[in-house]
């Protein structure tokens, strides 16, 4: 379970939020809700340990994050909303990459049918520079496919995408909390899962 107890959260002199707290347990998710600059991406870093909150506490499995090493850490998927994707290298490439860095070796069949999946058939191997910005963040929502993880944590996963895509998101999104898992996220378009509880800032 993820926990967090009277979170405080600020921005130089500027308080975010403050005395926030909220679980989440298997096959839960939550959609962090606000105006912009209310805090909801500073909530998720908090949330994923790469943030420190000015007071609170986060818990994995009722242990704070910042104990529990690595096994947080193979637990949770953090996409951001800026597509973490370099451009100098194919939409193949970054999704191999990106498995590297997590110690989960990803083998080029698995890496082609999760772009082909998401979206990108035929363009595994074009630069990424040459993709439009919802082909971007497909490559980035490819790793819903091939990064095992129980805890999703999700920073606008349905920005830039057409509506064939925000369909298939949504239907990883709603596989993954019926398989048992748990999903954060933020969105400024309606999200299509069912159920979910709300955090607003």
């Amino acid at each position: 379970m993820l926990s967090a107890t009277h979170l405080a959260c600020s921005r130089g002199e500027r308080l975010l939020f403050k005395d926030l707290s909220l679980s989440l347990a298997p096959g839960a998710w939550l959609q962090v809700t606000g105006t912009n600059g209310a805090g909801k991406t500073t909530l998720l870093r908090t949330l994923v340990g790469l943030s420190e909150p000015d007071h609170g506490e986060v818990c994995w499995g009722g242990v704070p994050i910042a104990e529990c090493g690595d096994e947080f850490k193979r637990a949770l998927l953090y996409l951001g909303h800026h597509a973490a994707v370099k451009d100098e290298l194919t939409p193949l490439e970054n999704l191999r990459l990106g498995n590297e860095l997590d110690g989960l070796p990803l083998n080029e069949a698995g890496a082609l049918s999760a772009l082909q999946r998401i979206g990108l058939h035929g363009r595994g191997n074009l630069p990424t520079r040459w993709l439009s910005a919802g082909q971007k963040r497909r490559v980035l929502l490819a790793r819903l496919l091939v990064r095992p993880a129980m805890l999703w944590v999700l920073d606008e996963p349905f920005a830039a995408l057409d509506t064939n895509a925000v369909a298939l998101v949504g239907e990883l999104i709603q596989a993954h909390l019926a398989a048992g898992g748990m999903a954060v996220l933020t969105s400024h378009q309606p999200v299509p899962l069912a159920g979910g509880a709300e955090v607003v800032l």
